[in-house]
């Protein structure tokens, strides 16, 4: 499948803008840039379906960790790509240390930045890439993922900067290649490219989120559809996701603060609209992790905390919710493979509400939603 026409990677960016749970990189900053740089020069980006896939296929995922701010230096990292594409080199380290080439890239999450920018580097490799990713959604650290909970490890990982930075990282705890990551991201300032989860194509068909672009694609062409917004637009995206619609608010109260040694955001939430009276939480490290009304746990991560911009029905990335913005909020199931991934001592430690400073089990949406 090809995915080359302007309409099809808008539809997309919206949709990965949703999915992302106002985090993996905002599409129209991130996304939009990547997709017009490769646009202009003729790249083209080709899907491949998970059950296509030969079991002895070798695939590798990445993306990039780290902050540009500012718009005009981030169209001059994405320039910069062209001369030297750090993502790249990342993934032949990868192949270096596995012994072979990648058939295909996965993406590691669903969001503006991370998707798009291996779609881009698939292309320039000659390869397809995966209709599916890790996760389903966007998620804070590079270990909360369905193929660490299904036993693929994450490193091999190298750390590739443009300023010469490079970082392997072989081994350890399955937190310590996200944690160095971080720290040496933090330490140089900027972005680093960084690769993973080395795997079949056998290993792919048990762990991947299956057809999670086209699943993107769909919903942003949905939402492009839809001619109504606020409450019904809410109830509308979340049925056309097999959800639940949780709350129209405006945000009355932002708690910065550092829980369990992790930096996390607590964002109050006034019910306006048919919710007028409800009180809402929404803990935020990076994405949505947990939403609570009165200190009870609606949706867990990674079940989907959907965050929609109340007038177009896009997704709202958390940096630009403030006092008085106003958002709907709506609940989504994780995949069965996730899921499914959560059952074994690493894929439960990966997502463990400990990661971002609460202490409760995860318990399916659909059943905390259950009589609320």
């Amino acid at each position: 499948m090809k995915l080359n026409s302007k309409r099809d990677l808008d539809d997309l960016l919206v949709g990965v803008g949703i999915f992302g749970t106002g985090g993996g990189g905002d599409p129209k900053g991130w996304g939009r840039s990547i997709f017009d740089t490769d646009l202009a020069a003729g790249r083209e980006y080709t899907l491949i379906d998970v059950e296509d896939v030969a079991d002895d296929a070798f695939i590798v995922s990445g993306g990039y960790l780290g902050s540009v701010a500012e718009d005009e230096a981030l169209n001059r990292v994405v320039d910069s790509w062209e001369n030297d594409f750090e993502l790249e080199r990342a993934i032949r380290a990868v192949e270096a240390e596995h012994g072979r080439r990648a058939d295909y890239l996965i993406a590691f999450e669903l969001g503006g930045g991370n998707t798009p920018v291996v779609l881009s580097c698939a292309s320039r490799l000659g390869i397809a890439t995966i209709d599916g990713d890790g996760v389903g959604r966007a998620a804070p650290e590079t270990h909360m993922c369905s193929f660490l909970g299904h036993g693929i490890s994450l490193t091999p990982m190298p750390l590739i900067g443009g300023d010469g930075t490079n970082v392997m990282v072989r081994a350890g705890d399955i937190f310590l290649a996200d944690e160095v990551g971080r720290c040496v991201a933090s330490r140089k300032g900027g972005l680093l490219a960084n690769a993973h989860y080395g795997m079949s194509g056998a290993d792919l068909k048990r762990c991947a989120v299956r057809g999670s672009i086209t699943r993107s694609v769909e919903l942003g062409r949905f939402v492009r559809a839809y001619d109504r917004s606020k409450e019904a637009g809410l109830d509308a995206v979340c049925e056309h996701l097999s959800g639940f619609p949780l709350v129209y608010g405006r945000v009355s109260e932002l708690q910065e603060r550092v829980s369990a040694g992790f930096y996390v955001v607590s964002v109050l939430l006034e019910g306006i609209g048919r919710d007028r009276g409800r009180h809402v939480e929404l803990i935020i490290k990076n994405e949505v992790m947990c939403v609570k009304e009165k200190g009870v746990p609606r949706v867990i991560f990674p079940d989907l905390a959907i965050l929609l911009d109340p007038e177009t029905l896009e997704g709202v990335m958390t940096p630009q919710l403030a006092r008085g913005v106003e958002v709907l909020v709506g609940a989504i199931p994780c995949d069965e493979r996730v899921r499914s991934g959560l059952q074994s001592a690493d894929g439960e430690a990966a997502f463990s509400s400990k990661r971002y400073g609460e202490s409760f089990p995860y318990t399916p949406v659909e059943d905390l939603l259950q009589g609320a």
